[in-house]
C-alpha cells in the first residue's frame, strides 16, 4: 500500500457516563453510582493524546466529536481544560467543527452557553421521540417538553448548527405517530436530523426482554413515508441515516464515511490512523472501563494495536462509503487505502451484474435494489475465510 498525502483526520472523544443507561443502548456506556473522577479522566484522555502525537504529528485535526455516553454530563471547566490543553497539542483547522453529544435532561441555557464558550459550535442532541409514553417506553430521562425546551435553549445560546437524533419503529408505533415526530423536530428547522430504526442489540435489556415492535412492513412504510416529508422539507439524505440542510452535512461522519483517519480518546475508544507515505494503516481500541482506562494510561503503551492489510482494509472502506446516497468517485478507493481498484474489480463486476450498484463515469453508487440488499452488498467485500 502507498499514500501520496496523509489522510484527513479527526479526533472522537468518549465520555463514559450516563444518569440511566436506555435499555436498547449497547454502546460503551456506564451509569453513574457515584461521584466520578472527572479530573483524573481528563487527565488520561490527555495523556493518551501526548503519546500518540509522534504518528499524528503536522496533521491538522478537521473535527472533534464528543460522543458517549452523555457529554453534556461534563463540567464547564472540564471541557474548557481539555480543549485549551488538546488545541495547545495539535493544529486545529481554521474551520473546526466541534460536535458535543447532549442529551435533553441534562441541559440548560446555562450549560448550552458554557459549551458555546468552551469552543464546541456544533450540537447532536438526543431526542429520539417527541411523545411521552415512546420516551419512557425507551428510557429516556427526558420529556417531549424538556426536550423542545432544550432545543429552543441551544439555540437561544448561540448554536445554529445542530443535529437532532429521532428513533422510528417504537414500542408500539403508528405511522403517523412516526410522522409527527418529524413533523415536530421540523418546526424547530433543524440544519441536520438523524433518523434510525430502533433495533434489538444484544446484550441489552431489550435484546433479553423484547418490547412490541411494529413488523417489518409497517417499519419500512415509516421510513419511506419520512424519507418522502423530508425530502419535502430541503433535507438532503446523504447518509443511511442521516439527512441535512445544504452544506449542513455532519463534517465529522462523512470522515468515517470516507475513510479518513480519527484518533478515540477515552474508555473503549476506537481510532484508525494511516502512516503515510509507507501504507500501514492501524487501528485502536482503548480498555472499555473508565477505572481501566485511567490505569492502563501509565504505561508506555496503553490500548489493542491491530495492523490492516489488503483485503480487511478494501471491506472496511466499502463497510463505510457504501452509507453515502450519492455514492463515491472511485479515485477515493485508492486514495484511502492505497490499494490498487484491481483488487476489487471482480467484486464490482459481479455486483454490477447483479445490478446491485452502478458505476457511471468512474462514480459508483448503490442501485436502488442495492440499497434494499446493502447488507449483501458489504458482505460481497468480506476477505476469504
Amino acid at each position: 500500500m502507498k499514500f501520496n498525502q496523509p489522510l484527513p483526520l479527526s479526533l472522537y472523544v468518549h465520555y463514559p457516563w450516563c444518569i440511566q443507561k436506555c435499555p436498547y443502548c449497547d454502546f460503551n456506556s456506564h451509569t453513574l453510582k457515584a461521584e466520578i473522577d472527572e479530573a483524573a479522566y481528563i487527565d488520561a484522555m490527555l495523556k493518551q493524546l501526548e503519546l500518540m502525537l509522534p504518528q499524528i504529528w503536522g496533521r491538522p485535526i478537521k473535527s472533534i466529536f464528543f460522543g458517549g455516553g452523555t457529554p453534556s454530563l461534563i463540567s464547564q471547566a472540564g471541557l474548557q481544560r481539555f480543549m485549551s490543553q488538546a488545541r495547545a497539542l495539535l493544529g486545529f483547522s481554521p474551520d473546526i467543527e466541534i460536535t458535543l453529544e447532549a442529551n435533553p435532561g441534562t441541559v440548560d441555557y446555562e450549560k448550552f452557553a458554557g459549551f458555546f464558550d468552551a469552543g464546541i459550535n456544533r450540537l447532536s442532541m438526543g431526542i429520539q421521540s417527541f411523545a411521552n409514553d415512546k420516551l419512557k417506553a425507551l428510557g429516556r430521562i427526558h420529556s417531549s417538553e424538556e426536550a423542545k425546551r432544550a432545543i429552543a435553549a441551544a439555540k437561544n445560546a448561540g448554536f445554529g448548527n445542530f443535529n437532532l437524533d429521532l428513533m422510528f419503529a417504537l414500542p408500539q408505533q403508528s405511522l403517523q405517530q412516526a410522522l409527527e415526530d418529524v413533523e415536530q423536530a421540523l418546526e424547530f428547522a433543524p440544519p441536520h436530523l438523524s433518523h434510525y430504526q430502533l433495533t434489538l442489540e444484544p446484550n441489552t435489556p431489550f435484546y433479553r426482554h423484547p418490547p412490541q415492535l411494529p413488523d417489518d412492513d409497517l417499519a419500512w412504510d415509516m421510513q419511506l413515508a419520512c424519507q418522502e416529508l423530508l425530502a419535502k422539507s430541503g433535507y438532503h439524505h446523504y447518509e443511511v441515516s442521516a439527512y441535512a440542510q445544504a452544506n449542513k452535512e455532519s463534517r465529522h461522519n462523512l470522515n468515517y464515511w470516507q475513510f479518513g483517519d480519527y484518533i478515540g480518546l477515552g474508555a473503549g475508544a476506537h481510532g484508525k490512523i494511516t502512516m503515510a507515505p509507507e501504507g500501514r494503516i492501524f487501528r485502536t481500541q482503548m480498555p472499555a472501563s473508565p477505572g481501566g482506562y485511567i490505569a492502563e494510561m501509565q504505561t508506555a503503551e496503553p490500548g489493542r494495536t491491530t495492523w490492516l492489510q489488503g483485503a480487511d482494509v478494501s471491506f472496511e472502506f466499502m463497510l463505510n462509503a457504501l452509507r453515502l446516497q450519492d455514492g463515491f468517485d472511485l479515485a477515493l478507493f485508492e486514495q484511502r487505502t492505497g490499494l490498487s481498484l484491481s483488487l476489487i474489480e471482480t467484486t464490482l463486476t459481479s455486483l454490477q451484474a447483479q445490478q446491485l450498484i452502478a458505476i457511471d463515469n468512474h462514480w459508483l453508487k448503490l442501485t436502488e435494489r442495492g440499497r434494499n440488499y446493502l447488507n449483501n452488498v458489504v458482505e460481497a467485500f468480506l476477505p476469504a475465510s
